[in-house]
């Protein structure tokens, strides 16, 4: 009875701590429906938005690839940046470049030192009342890789032009270069082949263009003919040996009537036989008697150098390399051939015609003392010179293209060097020829 009593009055207790336990486990259990749900709905979004981690890491590796693609600059890109910069009056080869783009640091082949050397005399030049020139364009390259050294000159009438790129200057007898070189390839000439012409070296009359001899003809070799220049030797040569198909073919080799791929996009020069038959114009052609044919000073540079090259002629350049803000390549110059030109064996003769010019023909007085003077004597000096006044005869071109090359190295460079004298003749191209090459291997 009491036992009884006693369960009945802790029945309620009993009762309450049943109902608390099953409170407290639904409780628990509601709790961890929800904390799995939570679970389960956050890791749908992860899923949803957080890609996988070899995805995400393909996607930087792709931005990364866009990125490099972009800043990168081709030859086109880069003629648009440097377009307006004016490298014949520049005393500096680094340059810096700043574009909507971009920010850019542009370097450069220029010889610092040379070029400010050369441009001292420009600077000379302008002070002068007599001996002034209308118009000069100095090219200094170096032969084996096209690298442009040295570039400066200067045109009264035009003065925001950089003189180096034009092309409409008259070839005159830079073009016997052509010839010549013609002559070596098809009529197999050397440098003893005798030849023979009548008249005056330097006139081109429709009678000295016949095949004569007689008590008045002179006779010559192909190395003197070359090296003094002599017009009519050259004007059969065009007229009466190569024609018109011939002259074409080597104008076309050497890159005449070309648009060259520099970074400054120029015009190689001018040349065209035209339709006719006309015999005494490939006389005058063939000698570069004439105002047609048009070359600029960068491209007489490349003339050399493919003569210098066993033939190969190689692309001008002067930006070396290009960076970016953060010091990353952007561009970077190559050494590029461009065409080749003539055989290595035409070469090797061009090369003997080139120096005799300087020891025996036109460049004679310029280069007097040279194989006794301490640095001149070290090199190999070849070159060529050509005279022309223009359709007004207001102005009288004066060339020298050479080459320089030191006897117990590599060194070498191309020289292309034009003088537009006015009234008054000042110091001759082939004077500069010889001066940038003392200062240059000095």
């Amino acid at each position: 009875m009491r036992e009884n009593s006693w369960r009945d009055f802790h029945s309620g207790d009993i009762l309450g701590e049943k109902k608390k336990f099953l409170f407290f486990k639904t409780k628990r259990s509601i709790i961890g429906i929800m904390v799995l749900l939570i679970l389960i709905v956050g890791l749908c979004l992860i899923k949803l938005n957080i890609p996988h981690k070899s995805t995400d890491l393909k996607s930087k590796n792709n931005s990364k690839e866009n990125l490099k693609k972009e800043v990168q600059l081709s030859k086109n890109q880069l003629t648009q940046i440097i377009s307006h910069k004016k490298f014949n009056t520049t005393d500096k080869n680094i340059f810096f470049e700043e574009t909507p783009q971009a920010h850019y640091k542009i370097t450069t082949s220029i010889d610092i030192y040379l070029q400010q050397y050369l441009l001292s005399l420009m600077d000379k030049l302008k002070t002068l009342t007599r001996g002034k020139p209308q118009r000069i364009a100095l090219v200094v390259m170096q032969a084996d890789t096209g690298k442009i050294i040295a570039m400066t000159g200067f045109d009264l009438e035009n003065p925001d032009i950089n003189p180096c790129i034009e092309s409409d200057y008259p070839a005159a007898s830079i073009f016997k270069i052509v010839t010549a070189a013609a002559a070596v390839e098809t009529l197999n000439y050397t440098p003893q082949t005798r030849l023979y012409f009548n008249g005056n070296k330097y006139t081109l009359y429709k009678r000295q263009l016949k095949d004569v001899k007689n008590k008045y003809t002179t006779k010559t070799s192909f190395s003197r003919a070359f090296a003094e220049s002599i017009n009519p030797v050259f004007g059969k040569l065009g007229k009466n040996y190569l024609g018109k198909e011939k002259l074409d073919f080597y104008a076309d080799a050497f890159g005449f009537n070309q648009v060259i791929p520099n970074e400054l996009p120029f015009l190689s020069g001018k040349f065209k036989t035209g339709d006719n038959d006309n015999d005494y114009h490939l006389a005058e052609l063939g000698c570069g008697f004439n105002t047609d044919t048009t070359i600029s000073p960068i491209f007489g540079a490349m003339l050399i150098s493919a003569i210098v090259n066993s033939g190969n002629m190689l692309l001008p350049s002067i930006v070396e390399h290009v960076t970016g803000s953060n010091g990353t390549i952007l561009y970077k110059n190559k050494i590029t051939p461009y065409k080749t030109a003539i055989l290595p064996e035409t070469a090797t003769t061009m090369m003997k015609l080139l120096a005799t010019t300087i020891t025996k023909g036109t460049a004679k007085k310029s280069f007097k003392g040279a194989s006794k003077d301490k640095v001149l004597s070290k090199l190999l000096i070849g070159g060529k010179t050509g005279s022309l006044y223009n359709n007004d005869n207001t102005v009288k071109y004066d060339w020298f293209i050479g080459f320089g090359k030191e006897k117990k190295t590599t060194r070498k460079i191309a020289l292309s060097i034009v003088v537009g004298h006015r009234k008054y003749i000042g110091t001759r191209a082939s004077a500069y020829g010889r001066m940038i090459l003392k200062r240059y291997f000095k």
